[in-house]
Formats: structure tokens, C-alpha cells, sequence
């Protein structure tokens, strides 16, 4: 043979392999590998790893991804002495374990076993194939695609989380949690060994359902395992004597609602919370206690969230999301609802800062009118002379509106927003004193924000869901008045002679109830000493519920959310933070009416008070806008030796410098207080010019300590005619602090009194003038 027939020859049988190859990299590029993409299956994850909700595939399917160092080691062991010993060294077939098969069969005449390498099963797994002989050939040919593509692990991986377990699971990690309650890297060797086995006969052998054949089958594998010394004897046995009894299998289903917020486009298959699991199923529970004691169609919102960190540790969007009755899909720890009295200890807490007020501040509870807006308080009636930090603590929304109108609501609106707590306002509308008693829009976990004011010194920071979330501090009050206002919150309204005295105190809980227009939403926000608590109770749908308030309503579910919380802490034995006093917080007496520091004797300290201060600083008595009469609070008097009122160019007339209430709180005032009797008698000899005052506004129809009585042989309510005299202009009444009526100068008014008990009515002039009785009424 020359060299030129060598040559065809070597090309006659070399082109075959070339060409063979040629066609398979083609093959490869024509039916190319069905790797799984993102089929939209989620897994929402509490803190520790366990599944809070899971979002399946188009065909109902749900898997948790792992990888193999997330797997139990015994897991592994079992899987690959039992399915496929020699993986990590055949190509994807086993020739061996083929011809083994195959005469075991023929033999039996039956299917005895199978000779599907774990790569075999990945291919099946991801491009399912008939039994027929094309089937077996498309596996082979995927098995072929598989090592060529990818590693070992990979396809190690692949099996760990596509192989069937039962129903709609899928991976050794849905199955471990779903039907043992547990990770997979917590195995024992005999939950390995039969998860191990599962996959094999899933619906067969489900261990909830079938747990006789689940153990028998468990058993053939822990056998293997001895007999090929995998493990040894004793920890086989060991393991054998583990009964298969599990309870029904449990799908993930807590948070859902914070599950559907996190489930976003581009989300990772393991979308992982910081919420504390076991605290959000029991607090699902009691919520789920709690749906008998609520009226028709009422849902509630629960966030607990760690104040160090603000980590949400529990998220309730709504009593149950299948509850289509009580609007369960809707989210109302996102919903924009009215925050009723909930913004009041914000705007305390910024006048103190602003230096208009301290704790003992000497505020105004009697009947105001500004412009067309007429505030009346929730109940009661109005209480008068009243401290800043009494007004915070009983709600009073006559005080909170003076305040405000004082600081001004375009600063103070803007000020929330800048700490993120940004208040919905109506189109083309701007903040007005309505703000302050809920004339605005805020969220649960807006108002969870600043709060945590109260909790970090004066800075907020949002809730953080996830732990990738940044911690932004913004700064909404100084420290000491966060501090006073927690204070005051929690139940402690006036201080002792020394704040540092009770350095060694722990805090308790610190909370403020709200109530929204016509009983719509009920708020209870606490601060605790760890936890920030936010409770909502109302109707999704924005209907009333009557009788609904934030004190009845939602009050006592902060309470026992707060409860189980500190027993938690307790039985973990996690300590509770001092509550320590800031720099420059300060205890001063301070007199009323003024407001300022001055000696008990003084004879214009008409009452003493004990106050926090910041700073050192004691902002006098803050005065009303519309104060009555022009009168102010100190007046300068002329008097003689003998002490009586004088001109000022009498002989021997000396200047003396008197205090006086404001001129609206006469009503309320002893009538030794008032400022008639506090004036000194005209001397007639030398005399002062005496004060152009109006007529005193007073109130006919019904006498202080009224006993009023309704007819007995009347099913009618009880019913006054009522007028006003002196004063001047309009008149606007007030019924236990709820206007009911408006009139002109003395013309009748009707007033209906419904029901047996205590009544307070009081009337407001133009020209700030009140007049009020107080009366009952029985049957």
C-alpha cells in the first residue's frame, strides 16, 4: 500500500467519529438540554429558615431550594448507597447496574429493579419520557446531555430539589419541612433514610398517609446501608426502632399578606424576612381567638418590630386572608386610614423641643372655635385648667388643638414627613389644625416609624422586612423630649423631685390609643421595652363601627400582645433595657396660672406643679389665640397702704403685679380664682378706672347640679330649651364636649338628652366668652 491509499484509507475510517461528533454537537444545539428556568415557585422564609408561605408553580408545585452542604450528611449517604453508589464515577450510565436490571427482570419475569443512575433520574425528571424504547433512548440521550453540561454536584443539586415527594412537593427540602417540621440539615438517620427512599413510590409511600409501607421501605434502605458498612450495625438498629407516625403533612402559611408584598417581580426563589416565626404563629392564633369578639365584617393589622433594629418580628395584614367576609385580602398594615389621636404625642413632644410648653405646661380644655372649625373632645365634656402632660395622657383634643395652632400645622406636618411619616391629604389640600385629631391620612407601619421615636432617643427608622434593608435614622425630637413623652405615655404624668432617682427602673409599656371620625379605625401603638407594638381594628371597606374606639377596642389586644412578649422574653431569659435619663432633663415646681418657677408663699403661685424640663428651660403659660376680652395674664394694679385699687397718680399708690387665669378657664375656676375676686377692691376715694368687661355670657334653662328627672309616662327622651344671655354674637354649644347646636345672640335652642347619667353643656361666644353647668339626668 503506497501512502496515497494509506491516506484514503485513514480518512475512510476517521471521518465516522468525526462526523459521529458532528452530529452529536448539532443534536445538542438542536434539542438543546431542558435546564429549569424560574417558574415563579417561592418560598417566603422566616428568620431562622423555616417557611412562612410558599408560591407555587403552574402546576401547584412548590419546592424549597437547597444545596448539598445545606442537607444532612446522612441524607446524602443514604441516597447515594441506595440509589446510585458509583455516581461521582460512571458517565451517566452504570453498564453494570443496567445488566443487573435487566436479568433480574427477564428472570422474574417482572420488574424486580431498576438500573436509572441518579443522572438518569435528574433526565427523566427534567424531560419526562414514555416506557416504551424511544423513552429509554430520549433518557439516555438527556442522561448524555447532562454530563456534558454539568458537574456532578450540579446534577447532585438538581435531584436534591426536583425530586418528587408526594402530592405537590418537590425537593428534599419541601418534603423535610412539610413532613417533619424540620430543615434538612436536622435529619436523623432514619428520617434520611426515608426521605431517601420516598421519591421512588411518592404516593405509595407517603409516610402521612401510608406510614406501615413509608417504614418498611425505610427499613430496606437502613438495611443496605449496614450491610455495605455505610453506617454501622448499632446505629442502624438504633435507627430501625424509630417508628414511622407523622402527623398530616402541613404546607407553609403564615404572613401571608407579608409573603404577597415580598413576592415581587425578580424575587429569588427564597425570599428570606427577619420575622420571628414561632412569635407569628401564635400571634396568627390570637388574632384567630379574637374574630368571635369582633363585629361583622371588622378585620385588624398587627406589626411587632425589635426596636434596636427594626426588625419586623411579626407582620398581620388581617384577621384571615381567607375571610372574604372581613376583607382578609386587603393589607391594612399598608392601608392609609385616619390616625385619629395617634399623631398627639408627636406634636407634644416638637412644642417641647420648640420650647413652648414642658410637661406641666398650663393648657385649655373649654370650647374653641377657629374660623368654621369647632373641635369637641371624645367624651366627658371639657375638663378646663389641664397640664400638657394630663392633656397627652387622657387625650384631650381641645389642648392638642391650641397647641398646634401655636406651633403651626404646615411645620408640623412637614416635619412628620421629614421623619418618615409622611400624612395624605386630600387634592390641593393643605395641613390645618384638623390634622392633630386625625384630618389626614397615615399607615400602621408609618405610624410604627415614628414611634419609634419614643424608643431610639428621638431618632426614627422604618421597619426593615428583610435583612438586606438599611437602618435609616432620622431625627424627629431631641432625646430628652422622646424621653418625657415615654414617660408620660406610660402612665408616669408627673415626675419626682429627682428623675435620676429611678435610673435602676425598668420601662414599662408606653402607648397611645386612637379613634378616627365616626368610629372608623381604633389605633393602639405601644413602645415596650424591646418591641414597638401597632394595632388597627376597623373595616377594610372604611364603613362605621359604633361603639368601636381605640381604648375599648384595640387597647386591650396591645395589652396581651405585649403580655405574651414580655413572658417570651422572660422564659428565654433575655433582660430588659434600663431606662435611662437623658442629659439635660430636669424636674422644676412651677406655678399656675404663669407657668413659671417661683416660690410657694409668692401670692401669683396659685397652684404648684412639678414638671420635666429640658435643658433648664420653664416656657411660660402659652397663650390662646382667640384669648377672650383682650385679657392677658399678668396685669399691673395701683394699690394704697390700705390694699385697695387705686389710680395710679394717687398719694402713696404703690405698682403691684397680679396673675390671672386665662380668661376662658372662669367657668372651671373656684370662684375664688376668678378675676373679679382676685381684684382687689376700688378704693372710692382715689379711685381706679374700672375694666370695660361684657355682660358674663351664662347659660338658662338648666341650673348647676340640676337633678332632672323624665316623665314616667313618657317614652320620649328628655328634652331642654335652653338660651344663652350676655356675651355678644353667635353662640356655639357643646355637649359633654360634642357640638350639637349653633345660635344667635340669645335665641332658644332644643337639646334632646337620650340617656340617664351626667351631662355637661357648654356654650362659646364670638368673643371667647364659655359658660357651662353641669347636671343630671335619671329616669
Amino acid at each position: 500500500m503506497n501512502w496515497r491509499a494509506g491516506r484514503r484509507c485513514v480518512w475512510r475510517w476517521g471521518r465516522w467519529p468525526l462526523l459521529a461528533l458532528l452530529l452529536l454537537w448539532a443534536a445538542d444545539r438542536l434539542f438543546p438540554l431542558p435546564l429549569p428556568g424560574d417558574d415563579l415557585a417561592r418560598v417566603v422564609l422566616a428568620e431562622d429558615g423555616t417557611p412562612l408561605w410558599r408560591f407555587a408553580d403552574a402546576d401547584g408545585v412548590w419546592r424549597y431550594p437547597v444545596t448539598a452542604d445545606e442537607v444532612s450528611p446522612y441524607y446524602l449517604e443514604a441516597l447515594l448507597t441506595y440509589e446510585d453508589r458509583w455516581f461521582y464515577r460512571h458517565p451517566g450510565v452504570n453498564p453494570l447496574a443496567l445488566a443487573r436490571a435487566t436479568w433480574q427482570n427477564l428472570s422474574g419475569g417482572r420488574v424486580l429493579s431498576g438500573g436509572s443512575t441518579l443522572s438518569m433520574q435528574v433526565a427523566r425528571l427534567l424531560d419526562p419520557h414514555s416506557r416504551s424504547l424511544p423513552g429509554k433512548l430520549k433518557q439516555l440521550w438527556r442522561t448524555a446531555q447532562l454530563e456534558w453540561h454539568l458537574s456532578k454536584d450540579e446534577i447532585l443539586a438538581l435531584y436534591l430539589n426536583r425530586a418528587p415527594f408526594g402530592g405537590t412537593l418537590q425537593g428534599v427540602a419541601a418534603a423535610s419541612w412539610a413532613y417533619l417540621g424540620k430543615p434538612p440539615g436536622q435529619l436523623t438517620r432514619s428520617e434520611a433514610a426515608l426521605l431517601a427512599v420516598l421519591p421512588q413510590a411518592p404516593s405509595r409511600l407517603r409516610p402521612d398517609r401510608h406510614p406501615g409501607r413509608a417504614q418498611a421501605a425505610r427499613d430496606k434502605v437502613l438495611q443496605r446501608l449496614a450491610a455495605f458498612e455505610v453506617w454501622s450495625r448499632a446505629a442502624v438498629d438504633e435507627a430501625l426502632e424509630e417508628p414511622v407516625l407523622l402527623a398530616p403533612r402541613q404546607e407553609p402559611r403564615l404572613a401571608p399578606l407579608l409573603a404577597r408584598r415580598l413576592n415581587r417581580p425578580g424575587s429569588p426563589p427564597l425570599i428570606r424576612t427577619l420575622i420571628d416565626a414561632p412569635l407569628q404563629r401564635r400571634l396568627e392564633d390570637l388574632l384567630l381567638g379574637w374574630r368571635a369578639r369582633l363585629p361583622e365584617a371588622t378585620s385588624a393589622g398587627i406589626l411587632v418590630v425589635e426596636a434596636q433594629n427594626m426588625a419586623v418580628r411579626a407582620y398581620l395584614g388581617s384577621v384571615d386572608i381567607n375571610d372574604a367576609r372581613r376583607f382578609g385580602h386587603v393589607d391594612m398594615v399598608q392601608a392609609l386610614r385616619s390616625p385619629g389621636s395617634t399623631l398627639k404625642p408627636f406634636l407634644y413632644g416638637m412644642a417641647m423641643d420648640a420650647g413652648l410648653i414642658h410637661s406641666a405646661s398650663l393648657l385649655q380644655d373649654v370650647p374653641r372655635r377657629y374660623g368654621d372649625y369647632r373641635p369637641g373632645n371624645f367624651s366627658s365634656g371639657f375638663t378646663g385648667p389641664v397640664s400638657a402632660s394630663e392633656a397627652l395622657a387622657t387625650s384631650l383634643n381641645l389642648p392638642a388643638v391650641q397647641l398646634l395652632e401655636a406651633y403651626g400645622p404646615k411645620r408640623f406636618a412637614g416635619e412628620l414627613r421629614g421623619a418618615g411619616l409622611p400624612l395624605a391629604l386630600p387634592p390641593l389640600a393643605e395641613p390645618n389644625l384638623a390634622l392633630i385629631l386625625g384630618g389626614g391620612g397615615a399607615r400602621l407601619e408609618d405610624l410604627v416609624t415614628g414611634y419609634s421615636a419614643f424608643a431610639r432617643a428621638g431618632k426614627t427608622a422604618r421597619p426593615r422586612l428583610q435583612a438586606q434593608d438599611e437602618l435609616h435614622e432620622r431625627r424627629l425630637l431631641s432625646p430628652g423630649a422622646a424621653w418625657i413623652v415615654r414617660r408620660i405615655l406610660s402612665g408616669q404624668s408627673r415626675p419626682d423631685r429627682d428623675p435620676r432617682a429611678q435610673l435602676a427602673q425598668r420601662p414599662s409599656l408606653a402607648w397611645k390609643t386612637g379613634t378616627s371620625y365616626g368610629f372608623r379605625d381604633a389605633w393602639a401603638i405601644g413602645v415596650g421595652p424591646r418591641y414597638l407594638i401597632g394595632v388597627w381594628l376597623g373595616r377594610p371597606d372604611g364603613t362605621p363601627v359604633p361603639g368601636q374606639f381605640g381604648l375599648a377596642s384595640a387597647a386591650p389586644l396591645l395589652l396581651q400582645v405585649h403580655d405574651l412578649l414580655v413572658n417570651r422574653d422572660g422564659q428565654r431569659g433575655i433582660a430588659q433595657p434600663v431606662d435611662a435619663v437623658p442629659a439635660g432633663i430636669g424636674v422644676a415646681a412651677i406655678c399656675w396660672p404663669l407657668g413659671q418657677a417661683m416660690p410657694r408663699n409668692d401670692p401669683n403661685c396659685r397652684r404648684q406643679r412639678f414638671a420635666w424640663t429640658l435643658d433648664g428651660t420653664v416656657p411660660p403659660t402659652l397663650p390662646a389665640a382667640d384669648q377672650p376680652l383682650g385679657l392677658g395674664l399678668r396685669q399691673t394694679v395701683w394699690l394704697n397702704p390700705a390694699g385697695l385699687r387705686v389710680a395710679p397718680g394717687c398719694p402713696d399708690a404703690s405698682a403691684h403685679e397680679l396673675a390671672f387665669w386665662p380668661a376662658a378657664l372662669e367657668p372651671w375656676l373656684p370662684r375664688r380664682e376668678r378675676r373679679a375676686a382676685r381684684l382687689p377692691a376700688i378704693d372710692p376715694d382715689c379711685p381706679a378706672l374700672a375694666e370695660p368687661l361684657p355682660a358674663p355670657l351664662s347659660i338658662v334653662g338648666v341650673r348647676p347640679g340640676d337633678q332632672l328627672r323624665r316623665p314616667a309616662s313618657s317614652a320620649e327622651p328628655l328634652r331642654l330649651q335652653l338660651s344663652a344671655l350676655g356675651g355678644g354674637g353667635r353662640r356655639w354649644w357643646f355637649l359633654d364636649g360634642a357640638p350639637v347646636a349653633e345660635s344667635m345672640a340669645d335665641a332658644p335652642v332644643s337639646q334632646a338628652l337620650p340617656r340617664p347619667g351626667r351631662y355637661q353643656l357648654s356654650v362659646l361666644d364670638e368673643s371667647g366668652q364659655t359658660a357651662r353647668v353641669e347636671f343630671r339626668v335619671s329616669d
